[in-house]
């Protein structure tokens, strides 16, 4: 086993599974949605940075596990008008939220999430979603959001797996 950097080529989480293009060449890297889940995910983006840990088997290399995920390059701002005057330091710096998703739909290109102890809910842009190099939500999946208020209600700036919102949190040693 060994650990490679390399970007997502593709992942479909209805077929749960994707594959990654390693920054050192080669064959393409299977990467299995439990693998993903593992890390606490349940889709990511395309051209999604990642940091792979990965094992030759008798059919090619896998990933067997997901150790970092970066938002596709390219992507810095948002498409939204509604952080068009935004300071992105600000942003960054709004605390994370534990939330669980109410709905998200991919074709529509957004959805809902609703902050643990809060009824309001907070809109979640697929451009977002894309920002935070994720591709998909699914209903009750637990996420971290950056929550701003928007022009039309609350809304996510950010959204982070759940395990990489707690190990961002977690005191350096």
């Amino acid at each position: 086993m060994r650990t490679v950097m390399g970007r997502v080529k593709w992942f479909d989480p209805t077929k749960g599974f994707g594959f990654v293009v390693s920054d050192e060449g080669g064959a393409d890297i299977l990467l299995h949605a439990n693998v993903l889940r593992n890390f606490g995910q349940s889709s990511v983006a395309d051209s999604a940075g990642i940091e792979i840990v990965i094992q030759e088997t008798e059919r090619g290399m896998q990933a067997t596990q997901v150790l970092r995920i970066d938002p596709p390059e390219g992507i810095v701002g948002s498409a939204l008008e509604d952080f068009a005057d935004a300071d992105l330091e600000e942003l960054a710096s709004t605390p994370l939220e534990p939330a669980r998703v109410k709905w998200f739909d991919k074709g529509k290109g957004f959805g809902f999430a609703n902050v643990f102890g809060s009824g309001d809910d907070v809109f979640v842009h697929i451009e977002v979603l894309r920002r935070s190099g994720l591709a998909d939500l699914q209903p009750g999946e637990a996420v971290c959001l950056r929550v701003v208020d928007g022009k039309r209600g609350r809304m996510a700036t950010t959204v982070s797996s759940w395990e990489s919102a707690i190990s961002e949190d977690a005191p350096s040693s």
